[in-house]
């Protein structure tokens, strides 16, 4: 490796050609990241006290090592969102002075064949900055001085007219010439016999935009390639992916693929910002490594157009089609690794179309259920990340029943009664997918659709602040109550096109006029014209009824109880061999065993998950694992919790931190227990630890 400190200006003027390679990712500075460097450089060049300004690293490599006054391609492994941008403002500068004009002795020509054009070369050599796909076309357009190409690169046109825009604003650009004769870089030449360009590549800290997962991921793949297998990789598979992703899209969704994608196929769950590092451990795996990269990206590649066709473009002509789209209105992201292994097997024929749709109806209805019954979310991703494990794909639907129905109290699919009751009582006015389940529910079992959108959420007993004398007559003495209670609730929920002719209209007025509740066409209206007045008893019964609908729409699993039996996990045998007559101070009538007993019984309350296991030294209660652990001493009870200490809400102060030091039990943080009276509030710190460890296991 050889580093020079050198101006950027001269640099470009030595350097022959620069050529950003097939697996770099494309152009993605933002306007912001663009802003930042045109405050920089007239900061620069407004300031006579500054001789410098340095902006980051050129990294590149050729055969051998040389220096940039050779003549010979260069190929850029760090730097490329620095040297296009840059020369996005050059030639912007260059447009903005005339043939005639000089700036500091330099014309728009000169600007031209010193910094962006080979004026004596041909074809692209003819070019200072190749860059690749979309990229490089609108680039050499720009520099031409031609229209965009049809296919253009958004942030290279759109980069480049915010720095036009901005020259021309400025009018003086002195200041801006000074600014980037100022600008500083690292030239960084690498010998590819000697240095690691990946390693050099990752180890690379800059100001501009940090790389993605993805472009970490095809850097890896691809960089270590010779050129013609990483030219045919690239155009046979990566750059299809990233056609079908979209410009903007493959940046926003392409790492949350990745982690889905190996979520699949290591049954592990990587964390977004570790979904690179996961990737090169499935990269390195014994039967990877013999498949060969070939093999591998073209996996990548199916699994890629999957999910496509799942999350950015679901096709909703088709019945499946239609289920993917609703699934991606409810937003349940967490549900795609298990859905991308249930969707390629759908392809391969293991699944017939109908069992596919009601795969997707059930994690729908799964989802959104939870929801209604403000089932905390934290779980799900763990349940969707390891269902593949439970599966007999000889009988694929009803494996999939069966562990829906096999899910333990905190990742349970509420049953139909707990359905139907809380989403009579929810709040779904202020629903976080409140167009969705209105929609859902209007278009149930319709051949004609209806576009909700173009109708408003309406309450038929009004808000508060415009609820008349007449409509509290009408809804009796406890109007408050009822008010406060069911205001936002499903049975007083409707969709109309009349929204601002109904106003806080008594519910006659509403009924009665034109357009009211007699004369519309929407089910969810249905009964409502024939109804003399509005009130508690009415809210109710609408309740019930489309709570009945509900049901329907979002199905539960079912089977019978012979059929399920034959999936339930057989007993776990705990390898403990230990009782509570073996654990010192809880023999009957020890002074500790009251308080034990009356504490026991608390935890495994907490929910249906708790189990018990009694060790030699100490009692254990779990839900994946240990989350609280008793001591027994003469007298008072020790309760090891498996959390750091500074993650614990402690008000009373009553926690000790034991870090690193000896003690039997789990976890850093640990409570004396004396006395009955200090159970509740312990209870509470102990809830903290289960809840934690249900959080963890979703992450």
């Amino acid at each position: 490796m050889k580093a020079t400190a050198t101006k950027l200006l001269d640099f470009l003027k030595k350097s022959p050609q620069f050529i950003i390679p097939i697996y770099q990712r494309t152009y993605s500075w933002t306007e912001s990241q663009c802003e930042q460097l045109w405050e920089d450089i007239l900061r620069t060049g407004r300031n006579d006290h500054v001789p410098a300004h340095f902006v980051g690293s050129i990294v590149y490599i050729e055969q051998g090592l040389y220096t940039v006054t050779t003549q010979s391609q260069l190929l850029v492994i760090d730097g490329q969102q620095r040297l296009t941008t840059v020369t996005l403002i050059l030639e912007a500068l260059a447009r903005h002075i005339s043939s005639e004009d000089r700036l500091a002795g330099f014309s728009a020509k000169k600007l031209r064949n010193y910094y962006l054009l080979n004026p004596e070369e041909d074809g692209e050599l003819g070019y200072k900055l190749i860059l690749t796909q979309n990229d490089k076309s609108t680039l050499l357009a720009l520099v031409d001085q031609k229209p965009p190409p049809t296919k253009h690169s958004v942030r290279v046109q759109e980069n480049f007219e915010l720095f036009l825009d901005k020259i021309d604003k400025l009018g003086d650009v002195t200041d801006l010439w000074q600014g980037l004769a100022k600008l500083v870089v690292v030239d960084v030449a690498l010998d590819r016999k000697l240095d690691n360009p990946q390693l050099i590549f990752e180890s690379m800290n800059s100001t501009g935009k940090e790389l993605s997962q993805a472009d970490l991921i095809r850097n890896y793949v691809l960089m270590g390639l010779p050129p013609q297998q990483q030219t045919e990789l690239y155009n046979d598979h990566w750059r299809p992916m990233e056609v079908a992703f979209g410009q903007e899209a493959y940046g926003e969704f392409f790492d949350a693929f990745m982690r889905n994608y190996l979520t699949v196929k290591t049954g592990e769950i990587p964390k977004l910002k570790n979904v690179y590092e996961a990737f090169r451990l499935h990269a390195n795996r014994r039967e990877v490594v013999e498949a060969g990269v070939e093999a591998m990206v073209a996996d990548i590649h199916t699994f890629a157009d999957y999910y496509c066709e799942m999350v950015l473009r679901p096709e909703g002509k088709t019945k499946v089609g239609k289920a993917l789209s609703d699934l991606r209105a409810l937003k349940v992201d967490v549900a795609y690794p298990f859905l991308l292994e249930v969707y390629h097997d759908f392809k391969e024929g293991l699944l017939s179309e109908d069992e596919m749709e009601k795969v997707v109806r059930l994690v729908e209805s799964y989802a959104f259920r939870r929801a209604v019954c403000n089932i905390p979310t934290n779980s799900m991703n763990k349940t969707f990340g390891t269902f593949h494990r439970s599966l007999d794909k000889t009988n694929y639907l009803e494996s999939i029943l069966a562990q829906f129905l096999l899910l333990p109290s905190y990742r349970r699919f509420p049953r139909d009664e707990e359905f139907r009751r809380e989403i009579q009582v929810r709040d779904l006015y202020n629903f976080r997918s409140r167009s969705f389940w209105l929609r859902r529910l209007e278009n149930f079992e319709r051949k004609e659709q209806v576009h909700v959108a173009d109708y408003t959420i309406e309450h038929i007993m009004p808000q508060k602040d415009q609820l008349t004398p007449q409509w509290c007559e009408s809804l009796g003495p406890e109007w408050e109550r009822i008010q406060e209670e069911y205001l936002h609730t499903l049975g007083n929920l409707t969709l109309t096109g009349y929204n601002s002719e109904y106003g806080a209209k008594s519910f006659a007025e509403k009924r009665d006029m034109k357009g009211g509740f007699k004369q519309s066409p929407l089910k969810v209206n249905e009964g409502l014209g024939v109804l003399d007045d509005w009130n508690e008893s009415t809210i109710r019964e609408r309740a019930d009824r489309l709570a009945k609908i509900a049901q329907q729409v979002w199905i539960s699993p079912k089977l019978p109880e012979e059929t399920l039996d034959a999936y339930r996990p057989k007993k776990r045998v705990t390898k403990s061999h230990y009782t509570i007559e073996d654990q010192k101070g809880l023999s009957d009538g020890s002074v500790m065993r009251p308080l034990f007993d009356k504490l026991r019984q608390e935890i495994l309350s907490l929910d249906d998950c708790v189990n018990e296991e009694f060790l030699k030294y100490y009692v254990a209660y779990k839900a994946e694992t240990n989350f609280v652990d008793v001591v027994v001493r003469r007298k008072r009870l020790r309760l090891s919790l498996n959390m750091k200490f500074h993650e614990i809400e402690d008000s009373k102060g009553i926690a000790v931190d034991l870090k690193g030091k000896k003690r039997w039990g789990n976890g850093d943080v640990h409570v004396f227990l004396s006395t009955e009276d200090e159970i509740p509030y312990a209870l509470g710190l102990i809830r903290q630890a289960l809840e934690k460890q249900l959080e963890n296991n979703g992450d």
